[in-house]
């Protein structure tokens, strides 16, 4: 990144200076009223004086900010440009493939039973399900449930030991694809923001989802594209939520941190990988709203229990838009997890949540680690819903930095509920994308949430529970945003005025050609923030 440029700003719009005219102006009048009248007098109109001189103060703070001269900052745009960050290697396809077809054929041969495991809704989403509701929601057969835990002591028999040398060093990695894609463009851009200098992997399903024009610009920040299709079958992932551990067990790192397409990282996150909760564990995990609504044959059939328990009922489920796993040292479990989600449409993503809130990949990790009794840790902060500045609509939900825990910090905003992109924010005319269609924006759509913040030209984000949280990522989203709506290869002319439009009004950019002449709509070597 560009050394910061300062610049104060002249023109149309100056700031006045601080008032400390006045107060040299009312010390010379109290000392002239010192010397006449009387003693009253003299306390009564000294006092008048002072009163006035801090309300002069305290409205000049309030109109202006703190009596200083306030400037532009400026930088040269840093998206799309190299931050001498090393690509990550390319994993071994040969091995990796290998290693992945001995593995399927373990899966393969010990099913779970059965393997349409019909999946019911309870009767309210909003009500915790009470211990009966949850022991007779989902009816599977005696010779069934000891037919899969049969199964499952096969394939903890037959688990591969870890293979040296195939895995090496620390990164990030992400899923990508089809209109994720412009989720994932936020979240890229602010990993770069917030100053993380670790490589990325970004995954799809196969080439089909790839844009290779992205892909050429994701390299020079030290960000590799990858397709799970070069290394497996994609055709036997039935469902999204397979792909997570497909990526995460493909991934040419050792020890990685995991981040959904939408997740958007509010601090530097890569000190994680030095904290103690990872260095003595190697598994960070983060927690979800609820409690466990597993059926009481799930610790019978991962050998937790020598029978059907509710033993699960009372602990924390996990939130996995993002984790952290040391493949080495956790290796085994990723593979029991890995035959979690091999049958997970099929049986164990119903069998874990039996069709409650929750229901995917996110605590088959949490299953696989307590199945093998491998330590890990869970984030003890519970999450906090963040929602749209002067509405109860929600944004998603605020994880905390597990470097502190003794103290909530904000580290990750999993936008699970408005997701967080340029071009699904403002794009006009972009449903004939076939890679990434956005059929109506929040800017055209009236019913969304965001629609008149965006019209308006206000934040989304509440800055009073921002700043409680000593944050205030906002405006570096947006400047991600202006990335991907002027400069790279989804760049849209009447996309990129809007971006820069709202950012002017919202958050006092400025974009400059040069120190000299601002550029309407075009170009932006330069964007300036007001400060001060």
């Amino acid at each position: 990144m560009s050394a910061l440029q300062t610049m104060p700003i002249y023109g149309d719009d100056p700031d006045p200076p601080p008032p400390t005219h006045l107060l040299r102006s009312t010390l010379r009048k109290i000392r002239r009223f010192h010397k006449a009248g009387s003693t009253r007098q003299q306390i009564v109109i000294i006092l008048g004086w002072l009163l006035l001189v801090y309300a002069v103060f305290r409205a000049h703070e309030y109109l202006f900010g703190q009596p200083s001269t306030p400037f532009l900052v400026c930088e040269t745009p840093t998206h799309g440009q190299s931050h001498h960050i090393t690509l990550p290697k390319e994993p071994n396809k040969e091995s990796l493939s290998r290693t992945w077809k001995t593995l399927q054929a373990i899966y393969d041969a010990h099913p779970p039973k059965p393997l349409d495991l019909s999946l019911k809704s309870f009767t309210s989403l909003s009500d915790f399900p009470d211990l009966e509701d949850i022991k007779n929601h989902t009816h599977i057969s005696t010779e069934d449930v000891q037919a899969s835990r049969n199964s499952h002591v096969q394939v903890t028999k037959k688990l591969l030991p870890y293979p040296e040398g195939l895995f090496s060093g620390q990164g990030i990695v992400m899923l990508a694809g089809g209109r994720y894609t412009g989720f994932a463009t936020t979240g890229l851009g602010m990993l770069r923001e917030v100053g993380s200098k670790l490589p990325v992997e970004i995954w799809m399903k196969d080439h089909q989802e790839e844009n290779e024009g992205w892909c050429k610009e994701l390299a020079n920040e030290g960000i590799a594209c990858r397709r799970l299709s070069d290394y497996m079958n994609t055709a036997s992932l039935e469902h999204g939520y397979q792909l997570k551990i497909s990526s995460i067990f493909f991934s040419s790192f050792e020890q990685i941190l995991f981040l959904d397409a939408d997740n958007v990282p509010v601090r530097n996150p890569d000190n994680i990988f030095k904290s103690k909760a990872f260095t003595e564990t190697g598994v960070i995990l983060w927690p979800d709203y609820w409690k466990h609504t597993g059926h009481p044959s799930l610790p019978y059939i991962v050998g937790l229990s020598d029978a059907a328990s509710e033993m699960l009922r009372g602990d924390q489920t996990a939130e996995s838009g993002q984790l952290m796993w040391d493949k080495k040292r956790h290796w085994k479990a990723l593979g029991l997890a890995s035959y979690y989600n091999y049958y997970g449409p099929q049986h164990f993503y119903t069998l874990i949540t039996q069709g409650w809130a929750g229901w995917g990949d996110k605590d088959t990790f949490t299953i696989a680690l307590q199945s093998l009794r491998q330590k890990f840790y869970m984030v003890p902060h519970e999450l906090v819903t963040l929602f749209v500045n002067g509405s109860s609509s929600g944004i998603g939900m605020l994880q905390a930095d597990p470097t502190n825990p003794a103290k909530y910090e904000p580290m990750f905003l999993h936008s699970n509920i408005i997701k967080w992109s340029i071009r699904g924010f403002y794009c006009s005319g972009c449903a004939d994308d076939t890679k990434d269609p956005v059929v109506l924006s929040a800017w055209e759509d009236a019913e969304s949430p965001i629609n008149r913040h965006l019209k308006e030209h206000r934040r989304i984000f509440s800055m009073e529970h921002m700043s409680a949280m000593n944050i205030d990522p906002e405006p570096l989203i947006w400047k991600s945003f202006e990335h991907v709506a002027c400069r790279s290869v989804f760049q849209r002319p009447e996309l990129c005025n809007r971006t820069r439009e709202h950012m002017e009004r919202t958050f006092r950019y400025e974009f400059y050609g040069d120190r000299e002449s601002p550029i309407a709509g075009g170009g932006g070597d330069q964007i300036c923030r007001r400060v001060g």
